[in-house]
């Protein structure tokens, strides 16, 4: 089974197992990897702006214009940043090492 890692805001490096076919995020979730996803993977936010590392960045497939959208939206943008829930795992992904930023944006949360 693929394998991939988490570098949390502390620093600390957590690797988990990566099951070919979930997102990102959803292996964040599964591995209480504080991860938030507010839209639950609907790419409706941009809470789940991870950081790719930059020798894992060129093996992922592109990033769809509605992912560039929302990134836009996320807090410290880098040329790596990409969307937990856009990213599904394959075999090819193994070994795939990702930050996390932070902070993050949260838009849909309730402004009353």
């Amino acid at each position: 089974m693929p394998k991939m890692t988490f570098i949390l805001n502390d620093g600390t490096r957590k690797e988990v197992d990566a099951p070919v076919g979930l997102s990102v995020l959803e292996i964040a979730h599964r591995n209480d990897v504080p991860l938030e996803g507010a839209c639950e993977g609907s790419l409706a936010c941009s809470t789940c702006h991870i950081v790719v590392d930059k020798d894992d960045y060129e093996r992922l497939p592109e990033a769809s214009e509605d992912e560039e959208d929302m990134l836009d939206l996320a807090f410290g943008l880098t040329h790596t940043s990409r969307l937990g829930c856009q990213i599904t795992i394959t075999d090819e992904l193994d070994g795939l090492t990702v930050a996390l930023p932070t902070a993050t944006r949260n838009m849909m949360v309730d402004k009353a």
